[in-house]
């Protein structure tokens, strides 16, 4: 396995991202949340769950001021898509995968929603959501009208968990949605109790996984 921190360029910024290279024909491309990053529990066991199926990651390391917030959802996935899809150009040129995963948390899911989805390039590509931003009406709109194989992974305590939109998303065939019960925006369970929550994470873990194999 080899381990490489890169840099590529957007527009004179930098933009680095870590290839971890298993020798796979698939690659999973992940998009941290605003504050929740790689080492956290939800990227470090899911880039395990993935080298165990021998997959290739990418970890697009990007990083936003809370002002981002202000600007419009538009904007927002503008301005995220910018630095991924100049990641994820440089690594499909320099690979030939056969295929590719995608999946984010938070406001990682933005990309991948509001671009990805809508890219014929990555029409069998698979996706998982981790607590997508189901407030935002485009994210919302954007899930309705995917035919993409999809993983939504919510909390029921989730301040993005919104009943009633999670009940239309759940008709459709292709999306597959896993609620966890008592859980957070960090899928972490609420009142605070560390047992409870590392079983929420084996439950996230197992799903991927049968996500994953499911699409094979």
């Amino acid at each position: 396995m080899k381990v490489n921190r890169k840099t590529t360029f957007v527009n004179e910024k930098e933009v680095q991202y870590t290839h971890i290279e298993n020798g796979s024909s698939v690659v999973c491309f992940m998009f941290s949340g605003a504050g929740y990053t790689y080492e956290r529990p939800l990227f470090y066991y899911s880039t395990m769950t993935m080298l165990q199926n021998q997959y290739d990651v990418v970890h697009v390391h990007y990083s936003y001021e809370q002002d981002i917030f202000k600007l419009s959802s538009e904007d927002i996935t503008n301005i995220i898509y910018d630095d991924v899809n100049a990641v994820i150009t440089e690594v499909l040129k320099s690979q030939q995968y056969l295929n590719t995963v995608f999946l984010g948390k938070s406001l990682g899911t933005i990309p991948i929603i509001n671009k990805l989805m809508k890219d014929d390039n990555y029409l069998n590509s698979k996706l998982i959501l981790l607590t997508p931003l189901l407030k935002l009406d485009t994210i919302f709109e954007a899930l309705l009208m995917s035919n993409h194989s999809a993983l939504i992974v919510i909390g029921e305590r989730d301040s993005h968990f919104i009943t009633s939109k999670i009940q239309a998303i759940e008709t459709k065939q292709n999306i597959k949605i896993e609620r966890i019960p008592d859980a957070n925006h960090s899928l972490d369970i609420e009142p605070t109790n560390t047992l409870n929550s590392i079983i929420a994470l084996e439950k996230v873990l197992k799903r991927i996984n049968e996500f994953l194999s499911d699409s094979h």
